[in-house]
């Protein structure tokens, strides 16, 4: 029972012992009387009374479009399943728009008292399975006993699709679906996700976390930045928080690329996947080995120490052709000439930076990197880079304000002007009140609010990624730092709250001469609840690498797995940060 406030009626109270104590007998006969005749607690009730519409009560606004019990299977508790829509409204071009979700809640006793925003790559656009799936072979967030939600962001890859107006782009032909794209539906899934969560146990969340690469890692960081107040431990991994810039880089690299180009397909343009051979990408990844590998204290294929690479561009002289003819042992002049341009990073004719520049890193010759920016052969002759399909959609009708409605795509990014078109990701136009760069990119430093209410976040990055540079995130991260104090101690402050882990030798969100087989969620829920920092995280080569099983520590940037001097390359012990 609480204390009488303070002033006249605790006066009142005192001057009246007998009138309490009459009002308290009667609480307390109120009180047995309740008992007796009370409504079960919600955590008792069975799984089939609260999956239901009618128990869940959905608020104004919201549709529940399905609830089911799933039974356990495969390790994954028996849950109830829900599918609800969010802000369902017509949008231009005769199209029908909602936020959509799917929400998993295991049934008592297995909910841990976490929830879990899996956050969903590529452009979304798909409800997602809302199981927090976190890498091979290890347990996926709903068998560890998550509540896990997962979201289009606003718009179906299915219904949201014209194949005249951009295919799953469409939607970027619509202001709304932009904003729930970049940041609305992010905020908007996760409030009412809570609530769900509320009405179903009875209890909101204990912790909070979100997790994904890529777009997903985007997301990550805009809830720390945009909406700190929702998530206790975000992972963010290989992010895109620079993605409209990226996306204007993936058109500089294919215009360079087509300079190298040895065949056009059938409409004639230029077939970027002849610009390289695989061999000739190896050619390449074995000279940044040669004089970058040993900078760590092992000759073992990974270039560790990758603050102290400093490769020379100008050592790729060292493979040219020459005026002879192409071998299997060189590159043409064109072909050095292009790896320099794409690896410096995206420019204008004035030579302004629109991008970063890239990292050197022997993962550059991994299918990963290959498939992302140059693509592979194949029987239709097809341009298969993933720049040139995923990226060719969303740089016109996503992240150009207005949107152009481009027929070709390939020939779009092929006639990009870095001059007059990559400024329109900063622009504003009539109903597009908001430039692609203000509701996609959560590139501030200021991580103060996130800080304030106690949270933690993991950044986690490939070094060769082929689609957002490792570069730009470490820059972003040094930001962080100075304006946390700058030097030791605002590295210090930063690492008491946000750390960015490098992965070398990583392609995109995996994949490539890399050691990189880690639980990135187990590795934020003991920070954030048994407050274990992330310092060195062991991590295991995948049976794809030249080394399966090999261990190595993944260092907190800013440092990097140095060899001891004693023990096997092979193993983790053998190796610390410093």
């Amino acid at each position: 029972m609480s204390r009488p406030s303070s002033g006249a009626p605790r006066r009142a109270l005192a001057r009246t012992p007998a009138a309490c104590l009459a009002a308290l007998a009667v609480l307390l006969a109120g009180c047995g009387d309740d008992d007796d005749d009370s409504t079960p607690p919600v955590a008792s009730r069975p799984i089939a009374e609260r999956c239901s519409t009618a128990f869940l009560q959905p608020p104004a606004g919201m549709t529940l479009a399905a609830t089911e019990i799933v039974p356990a299977a495969n390790g994954e508790p028996e849950h109830c399943r829900v599918q609800a829509r969010l802000a369902e409204r017509a949008g231009v071009n005769g199209q029908t728009y909602a936020i959509q979700f799917n929400l998993r809640l295991p049934a008592d006793p297995a909910w841990n008292g976490r929830f879990l925003f899996q956050a969903q790559g590529g452009s979304d656009g798909n409800l997602g399975d809302a199981k927090g799936g976190v890498g091979a072979g290890l347990p996926n967030a709903l068998t560890r006993g998550f509540a896990v939600v997962s979201t289009d962001a606003g718009h179906s890859n299915q219904a949201n699709n014209d194949p005249q107006r951009g295919g799953t782009a469409t939607f970027g032909l619509d202001p709304q679906a932009r904003l729930d794209y970049g940041y609305n539906a992010l905020d908007q899934v996760t409030r009412q996700s809570k609530s769900l969560i509320q009405g179903f146990y009875g209890k909101g969340p204990d912790r909070s976390y979100v997790l994904g690469c890529s777009n997903g890692g985007r997301h990550a960081m805009m809830a720390s930045q945009r909406f700190p107040q929702h998530f206790d431990g975000v992972v963010a991994g290989n992010p895109g928080f620079n993605l409209p810039q990226a996306a204007v880089a993936e058109a500089f690299d294919s215009q360079q690329f087509a300079r190298a180009a040895t065949a056009n397909d059938a409409a004639g343009r230029p077939l970027i996947f002849t610009a390289f051979s695989p061999a000739d990408m190896q050619l390449v990844a074995e000279r940044v080995t040669a004089q970058c590998d040993a900078l760590d204290g092992a000759a073992d294929g990974i270039v560790g120490d990758y603050r102290r690479c400093g490769f020379a561009p100008a050592s790729l002289d060292a493979l040219s052709c020459g005026t002879g003819p192409k071998t299997a042992s060189c590159i043409t002049p064109t072909q050095i000439d292009v790896i320099r341009q794409v690896m410096a990073g995206a420019r204008n004719a004035a030579g302004q930076q629109l991008y970063s520049d890239w990292a050197w890193d022997p993962g550059i010759a991994g299918g990963g990197w290959r498939a992302w920016k140059l693509g592979n052969p194949n029987a239709n002759n097809l341009n298969n880079a993933i720049n040139l399909t995923l990226g060719a959609g969303a740089l016109p009708y996503i992240f150009t304000t207005p949107p152009v409605e481009a027929t070709d795509l390939v020939r779009f990014m092929l006639s990009y002007s870095m001059d007059t078109d990559a400024p329109k990701i900063f622009a504003t136009s009539g109903s597009f009140t908001q430039s692609a760069m203000q509701f996609m990119a959560p590139n501030s430093p200021d991580l103060s609010a996130f800080r304030a209410r106690g949270g933690k976040m993991i950044v986690y990055h490939g070094i060769a990624d082929p689609v957002f540079s490792f570069n730009d995130t470490a820059r972003w991260y040094d930001r962080v730092v100075a304006a946390n104090g700058g030097g030791a101690g605002g590295l210090t402050a930063t690492q008491s709250f946000a750390r960015l882990i490098p992965i070398p030798g990583q392609n995109h969100c995996g994949g490539g001469p890399t050691v990189d087989q880690w639980d990135p969620l187990a590795t934020i829920v003991a920070w954030v609840e048994q407050n274990q920092a992330p310092t060195a995280v062991v991590a295991t080569a995948s049976a794809q690498t030249p080394w399966p099983g090999r261990t190595r520590p993944l260092c907190s940037y800013p440092q990097v797995a140095r060899y001891v001097g004693t023990g096997s390359i092979e193993q983790a012990a053998s190796f610390r940060c410093e």
